[in-house]
């Protein structure tokens, strides 16, 4: 026996497992199997593809026939009885019964379920029918069914003036313009019966109206229904009766012509101009001259100049600000809204995208009312959607809340410019001149409504959308605390041929921007361009003069005004840049840190200059930077070899049978490897370009630098996905990509010189020690008579020998027991500037002219024997040379050596002319890197900012400019390696072949 709590449990598992076994026993049984064959898929089929005796069933989504006297009724997915069948018995489902009425009672009432009798004759349905102005009655005022339909005829006179209704069951009141009238329900001559309205045929009111509606796109116009049906009528109850929903529905169909205005024809807005003008004696809404009682406000008048003093003359009474405890930095749109017969619908804010067509998220829609945040929203919409979503047209009456001091609550109208309107048909808001604008105050949306020609119910022939939708903010001058102008509401429509709906489709655009007058600042970089213009014409003079120094040459000739037009480019260049970058930093730091709103950034087309200017600074730098590339690869340089033979040795006579004794060849490997080395450093850089490339594309790509450039007021480097992201401002992308440019290349340049250079290599330095070790000199000619010569006789008196001598030679020197490594005697200066004299120059270019006839030695191998003992022997005769004036061998082509002066240094040209001596300066700054891209950083940095900026100015997009950047780095080095080898092989007898 089980009990206490083990009985329980143990009823507890039979139950589950009785349970289980009861539920698979349903599945199996009760429900259907599906079988492995079976396909899921059946006809599609429409309401409208039925037969007249089918109905769309709504459960199976097919046809299924009517029961017998039964057929499809209007909307076709139900049946209804025959004419003269009453229904017995319908329930909503497929149980529908219809009974023949017998012939005493033909009729049928109008629910359907009873048979009557019906004196005065029966429908096409089979219902009664009662004559004009009478009212059918089926049942008595209890509600019991009458044996005989009856036809009441309702009482005109005057104690009740009441007519049949549209449906003919009810007697109401007639319409008060027939009563106010004629005393009566009729509207009789001389009266005008017009949209339902009687009115008097005394007074001044036009009795010609043009029902027209113009589509101005097209270049056509023609009848609307709608406004042959509602013009006249609401007009003249507006003109009469100062109703206030005929006169909102005359100011829409104004609207709805474009608020167009042609003094020769009584159209929709002439109409309204003509009540406007003879109801001046009623007052006006709120102090507003040109909003008259019991009319809407449509124009801001039609005087010129109103333009300029509406948009820019009173600023509204509220602040804007980006931060702070009081931040206001949301634009308070709303909206009066108004049915097309006129009837006000209700305030709504603008959020929501009330006038934003395009569908997006309610986040990105709010954002256009973000104030600072430059908005713009594109798309393409199908004109059946349109259709379907805008079948008639709302009208709006927008204005700007905001709160005053005192925390009251008010609004601002904002005007609209709309571009489509005609002033005796000239389109005058188009005109670039806001003093000819004509503004405006109500919008819509979409009109598919007065293109309807015949028939109000049918598709529209023509359809008038908003495809165009801007919103202006300009901001007061000078102000400090974000004062602003009244927005400006600017709409452009576009007229659609309605032809095929589902295959047409329009695109629409909507945009809010913020404009601020760049005057002031356009002043100032005028300003700083024409001094900084005026300075860089000072620094290329005085470059042309040190040009025309080093050359030797004191005529001004054409080669004299190139040249300073070249300097003038790189120097109008550097101006350039430093006032588009100034620009840019400005416009970024005083944008994205201001609490209190003062500045605002430049439109697209205020952004025209900066980008001219920077394509005039790239362009300039590309031209200097040119300029240097080819000088650099066409220095004259020699390396003088101070090794001397060793002794004899016995050498076979070819041709004589004999041996006879020779000097020890120098070995010529030293001279290939200094100008191996020498080959190597000449794109050597202070940065390495590649990691340039690679962190600033990181650091605006990952980090999100390029966030910063967005045409809004955030300064956060990240954006969530589900939030609007504005478009970029160019001005901001150069500012936030030069910042990024310059601080990254400035880091690497200061890392390479206080730390690489001193710890790890110096490529500069030890080129200098590898010409010492190798007992070479370079003695370089960058211009006619100025260069670089570089001191590397070994103090050692020789430099060919082994590892054991060069070791203890390396030795002594360490610890200063052999002399110093200057040209001077106990000095360590090795590298010069040498301005040198035109008689050395002249001895140079002989020797040198026979050094590299015929080409040069990339032809040794097919030169004649000759022609190659002649270029040894002028080799060996410019070492001769060169190596005897080093040493002051040549009393008329001496030298001395004497330091730079302090403003020489700084202006980079010498005072002393080299006449009878040459001049050596000490150079302890290894200034022959000036021929090299070493010494040229400055340029090289700033060019190849310019071109990633100008790439990505272009095409707005960073990665592209990267990678374009890159290219063209080593596109330029590959060129400046090639072109330098073959001038280094051709100046110094070096077989290019041993240079890599």
């Amino acid at each position: 026996m089980v009990t206490g709590g083990g009985g329980a449990r143990l009823a507890m598992a039979a139950w589950s497992v009785l349970s289980s076994a009861a539920v698979n026993v349903f599945l199996l049984v009760v429900l259907p199997r599906v079988s492995h064959a079976q396909t899921f898929s059946f006809p599609f089929l429409q309401p409208e593809s039925c037969g007249h005796n089918q109905y769309f069933d709504i459960s199976a989504l097919s046809c299924v026939p009517c029961g017998a006297n039964q057929r499809r009724d209007a909307r076709g997915t139900s049946c209804m009885c025959l004419p003269g069948f009453q229904m017995l018995s319908n329930n909503g489902g497929p149980d529908f019964i219809c009974k023949k009425c017998p012939e005493n009672m033909k009729g049928v009432t109008e629910d359907g379920w009873n048979c009557i009798s019906c004196p005065g004759g029966l429908t096409a349905e089979g219902k009664c029918h009662c004559p004009t102005g009478h009212i059918l009655v089926e049942r008595a005022v209890n509600g019991t069914l009458l044996s005989q339909a009856t036809c009441k005829l309702c009482d005109e006179n005057e104690n009740s003036f009441t007519v049949a209704n549209a449906l003919g069951n009810r007697c109401i009141r007639c319409e008060p313009t027939f009563i106010n009238t004629s005393r009566s329900c009729t509207c009789s001559a001389p009266n005008i019966l017009t949209g339902g309205l009687c009115f008097s045929s005394t007074g001044n009111f036009p009795s010609r109206v043009i029902s027209s509606a113009r589509y101005g796109d097209l270049g056509m116009s023609f009848t609307s229904e709608w406004f042959v049906k509602y013009l006249q009528s609401s007009a003249a109850a507006c003109w009469v009766y100062a109703n206030l929903t005929s006169c909102q529905a005359l100011g829409n169909m104004c609207v709805m012509n474009m608020n167009s205005y042609d003094s020769t024809t009584f159209d929709a807005c002439r109409l309204f101009q003509f009540i406007f003008e003879n109801t001046a004696g009623l007052r006006t809404v709120h102090s507003i001259s040109f909003w008259r009682q019991n009319l809407p406000w449509l124009f801001y008048g039609d005087q010129l100049g109103l333009g300029p003093q509406v948009l820019s003359t009173t600023p509204l009474p509220t602040n804007f600000s980006f931060k702070g405890e009081n931040q206001n930095r949301k634009l308070k749109f709303v909206a009066a809204s108004y049915d097309v017969r006129g009837n006000f619908l209700k305030w709504q804010t603008l959020e929501g995208g009330i006038l934003q067509l395009c569908p997006d998220t309610e986040t990105r829609l709010n954002a256009a009312y973000s104030f600072g945040t430059t908005y713009q929203q594109n798309c393409e919409i199908p004109l059946s959607k349109i259709l379907t979503d805008f079948p008639s047209p709302i009208f709006y009456d927008v204005y700007l809340e905001y709160t005053d001091e005192n925390q009251h609550q008010y609004i601002w109208a904002v005007p609209v410019l709309n571009l489509n309107l005609q002033y005796n048909k000239i389109f005058v808001n188009q005109d670039s001149s806001s003093s000819k604008w004509l503004l405006t105050r109500r919008i819509f949306l979409v009109d598919a409504l007065s293109g309807r020609e015949n028939d109000l119910g049918s598709q529209p022939r023509l359809i008038r959308i908003a495809t165009q939708i801007s919103l202006s903010i300009h901001l007061v001058p000078n102000t400090k605390n974000g004062n602003i102008y009244p927005p400006l509401i600017t709409i452009a429509y576009s007229d659609i041929d309605v032809t095929d709906p589902s295959s047409q489709s329009v695109k629409v655009s909507f945009s809010v921007k913020y404009e601020m007058n760049q005057g002031e600042a356009q002043v100032q970089t005028d300003i700083a361009l024409g001094v900084l213009g005026g300075l860089a014409v000072l620094s290329s003079l005085l470059k042309t003069a040190g040009w025309k120094r080093r050359i030797g040459s004191p005529m001004i000739d054409l080669q004299t005004v190139m040249k300073f037009l070249v300097y003038y480019a790189g120097d109008l260049a550097n101006v350039f840049f430093i006032i588009t970058v100034g620009t840019g930093l400005y416009w970024l730091i005083f944008f994205k840190a201001q609490k209190s709103i003062s500045v605002l950034l430049p439109v697209p087309a205020q952004e025209e200059r900066l980008v001219t200017y920077v394509g005039c600074a790239f362009a300039l730098k590309a031209l200097q930077f040119l300029h240097k590339l080819i000088s650099q690869i066409t220095i004259d340089i020699f390396f003088i070899d101070w090794e001397r033979p060793k002794g004899k040795v016995l050498k076979a006579v070819e041709g004589e049978g004999g041996v006879r004794s020779a000097t020890v060849p120098v070995s010529i490997w030293r001279t290939y490897f200094v100008a191996n080395e020498w080959n190597e450093i000449q794109t050597v850089r202070k940065i390495n370009p590649l990691f340039q490339i690679l962190t600033v594309l990181f650091f605006l790509e990952v980090v999100g630098f390029k966030n910063l450039a967005l045409m809004d007021s955030s300064s956060s480097l990240s954006r969530s996905p589900a939030s609007y992201i504005a478009p970029y401002s160019r001005i901001l992308r150069y500012a936030v990509s030069t910042a990024l440019w310059l601080v990254i290349g400035i880091i690497q340049i200061m890392f390479f010189a206080v730390f690489y250079e001193r710890f790890i290599e110096d490529k500069i330095r030890q080129f200098v020690d590898l010409c010492c070790m190798s007992n070479i000199s370079v003695f370089l000619l960058s211009h006619k008579c100025f260069g670089y010569y570089i001191h590397g006789r070994s103090v050692h008196g020789h430099a060919d020998t082994n590892m054991e001598e060069m070791n203890m030679n390396l030795k002594r020197e360490a610890e200063n027991l052999c002399s110093q490594r200057g040209l001077v005697p106990n000095t360590d200066g090795q590298t010069f500037q040498i301005a040198i004299s035109s008689q050395m120059r002249q001895h140079y270019d002989r020797i040198h002219d026979t050094l590299t006839r015929k080409n040069g030695p990339a032809r040794l191998l097919s030169s004649s024997a000759s022609t190659f003992e002649q270029s040894i022997k002028a080799y060996h005769t410019m070492n001769k040379f060169l190596g005897s004036f080093i040493d002051h061998v040549h009393k008329e082509m001496d030298y001395f050596i004497k330091d730079k002066l302090l403003l020489e240094r700084i202006l980079g040209m010498e005072f002393m002319e080299p006449m009878e001596k040459s001049i050596f300066y000490n150079d302890e700054g290894y200034s022959f890197s000036s021929v090299l891209y070493y010494g040229n950083e400055a340029t090289l940095l700033i060019f190849d900012l310019l071109f990633f900026c100008v790439v990505d100015l272009a095409c707005q997009n960073f990665v592209l400019a990267a990678f374009l950047t890159y290219l063209q780095q080593e596109i330029f080095r590959f060129i400046r390696n090639t072109v330098g080898q073959k001038n280094l092989a051709s100046k110094t007898l070096v077989d290019q072949r041993f240079l890599i």
